[in-house]
């Protein structure tokens, strides 16, 4: 029935006013770790992995931040890249600004994107911004520099966002990099720490260049009204671990009600199971997911949001890469990178799996083991897939009550036919999962 109401004040409003890149419907990222990415560690030895990146259905680059690292007060031998010197400059272990224009130039011309990391809270101790403009930086009492409170980054200083031309400074170095490089974006360093309104302007004055794909290391709503088009999706990651190491799947299903109900339809939640912080600070993506860990990505493909994938998940890394030292990733190949290509593949092909309003909402499809198994629907346009992960260390014979999704399915990774009809009886093994993808 047609609504009668006609007053503005009660129509539904989009709350995600800023517009995403035409491009990003579909997209998917990558995180390089261009310090231990090869034996080199540089721009043009990263280059040869474009291809294979390629063929994986890689779609957004993103590079760890490429800036000079300082030296005063410096964590290890080689220090935290987010401790940054000079935010107009390349870090000289990974090349030159030459070598770095080729890289952007490089991937564009493979189809993909690239953005790069952006540490806006704070800066190295030796950046020449505090001798020149040391009112830019919070102080404590007795009027030093401070790390960021409450954390032990002890090789950086915090930033005063309340000073006018901190921000002015800010946004024209964002503005910097994207004319003179070409690069697509940022990803936004604890962006959270700082001022939603600088972000909201920044966007601004950048989409007024090209239009821009923005990630903030955050996770929030207010981020996607006029600033980011991702957040991370942190809590995604914790209720997997509670899925996997406790095989308690409420947490998980309570995740998956929230998404639903309570992220703006237009917004983009990136979904991991791995990155350079879970990496580095909480262990490895096998001691965190154990026997579960395929089960965990494959749900991380399959949910609402856009897929990571950290440099050397797709060979089966099996360890915390260093953060501060040199710690080259071992290349070889891994039941990983099928799954990611797979997956990444079936992203861009499958309407279902589009990023924000573009894919369709994840619809609960009952089961009698909803304590083990996740079950759901997902369909836009005719394209539709149908998930079930078995999320315990017991077979489990499940029956899904499927009336409203009948049909013929192909299996993703088996390319296996079943036949959907209104009451649907699986015996799954332990950890195993199907991606049913509607003919």
């Amino acid at each position: 029935m047609q609504s009668q109401t006609k007053d503005v004040r009660y129509q539904p409003k989009e709350y995600v006013e800023i517009t995403h890149p035409e491009w990003s419907k579909n997209a998917t990222i990558y995180e390089v770790n261009v310090r231990q990415y090869t034996p080199e560690g540089t721009f043009k030895a990263f280059e040869n992995h474009l291809p294979r990146l390629k063929k994986m259905g890689v779609d957004i680059i993103w590079l760890m931040p490429i800036h000079p690292i300082g030296e005063k007060n410096r964590k290890g031998t080689l220090g935290s890249y987010y401790s940054v010197k000079d935010f107009y400059g390349i870090n000289s272990e990974f090349g030159t600004m030459k070598d770095f224009q080729h890289l952007v130039d490089k991937i564009h011309s493979m189809g993909m994107y690239v953005i790069i990391d952006w540490v806006g809270n704070h800066s190295a101790w030796d950046n020449p911004l505090a001798t020149q403009h040391p009112d830019w930086y919070s102080k404590t009492r007795e009027g030093n520099f401070q790390p960021t409170p409450w954390y032990d980054w002890d090789d950086v200083i915090d930033f005063d966002y309340d000073n006018p031309d901190l921000r002015k400074y800010m946004t024209d170095a964002l503005k910097y990099w994207v004319k003179e490089t070409n690069i697509d974006g940022y990803r936004a360093d604890v962006a959270g720490f700082i001022p939603t309104d600088f972000w909201e302007n920044a966007r601004k004055e950048l989409d007024e260049i090209k239009p821009v794909f923005m990630l903030a290391e955050w996770e929030s709503r207010d981020l996607y009204k006029k600033s980011f088009d991702m957040t991370y999706s942190w809590t995604l990651w914790n209720e997997l671990r509670q899925a996997v190491n406790h095989q308690k799947l409420a947490p998980l299903v309570e995740y998956l009600s929230h998404d639903v109900n309570t992220v703006p339809r237009n917004a983009y939640r990136m979904t991991f199971t791995d990155n350079h912080d879970k990496n580095s600070w909480e262990g490895n993506p096998h001691l965190n997911f154990g026997p579960g860990l395929k089960t965990a990505i494959v749900m991380t493909g399959v949910v609402n949001g856009m897929m990571l994938c950290y440099s050397g998940q797709e060979a089966g890394l099996n360890r915390s890469l260093k953060f501060f030292e040199k710690d080259p990733i071992e290349w070889k190949r891994d039941q990983n990178e099928e799954l990611f290509t797979k997956l990444f593949h079936l992203k861009h092909d499958n309407q279902a799996l589009w990023n924000g309003k573009y894919g369709g909402e994840m619809i609960r499809v009952v089961n009698d083991h909803q304590y083990k198994v996740i079950s759901f629907y997902r369909e836009k346009n005719k394209d539709a897939v149908l998930p079930i992960l078995n999320f315990s260390d017991k077979t489990v014979e499940v029956i899904l009550d499927t009336k409203y999704f009948k049909g013929t399915y192909k299996e993703l990774f088996t390319a296996k036919t079943y036949i959907i009809t209104e009451k649907t009886s699986l015996k799954l093994a332990p950890w195993s999962y199907l991606v049913l993808v509607k003919k």
